[in-house]
């Protein structure tokens, strides 16, 4: 494995952790939100690393070319940018709404006012 290949790896596991960290520690729902989407771009950066071929060109036929890119893992990154941005807007659509009908986003203030009632 190149020394590229490395820290590409290693940059992966610091955004996970990164976000996982964030979506625990954090009681504010848009923190949450923002440490999804670190989460969501480490394993978009994951799949985009594993389906990189050295040397290997695009999907598109040439009769020069003999090692080609799986394309896949492409296409599922794409879909999953489309999903992610998709859950992200509906998310804080909803603590928007969270925010209009209690006056907070904390988690723990919200936790207190279902407990009270």
């Amino acid at each position: 494995m190149s020394g590229l290949g490395i820290w590409n790896y290693l940059i992966i596991i610091f955004l996970m952790m990164t976000g996982l960290y964030m979506v625990i520690s954090s009681s504010n729902l848009v923190k949450k939100l923002i440490g999804l989407n670190v989460f969501q771009t480490s394993v978009f950066f994951m799949y985009i690393s594993f389906g990189y071929i050295s040397g290997g060109a695009g999907p598109v036929f040439n009769e020069n070319v003999e090692l080609y890119s799986n394309p896949l893992t492409h296409v599922l990154i794409l879909t999953a940018i489309v999903v992610g941005v998709a859950t992200t807007a509906v998310g804080l659509a909803l603590s928007i709404r969270i925010k209009e009908s209690f006056g907070t986003i904390e988690e723990d203030d919200l936790h207190k006012m279902d407990s009270s009632l």
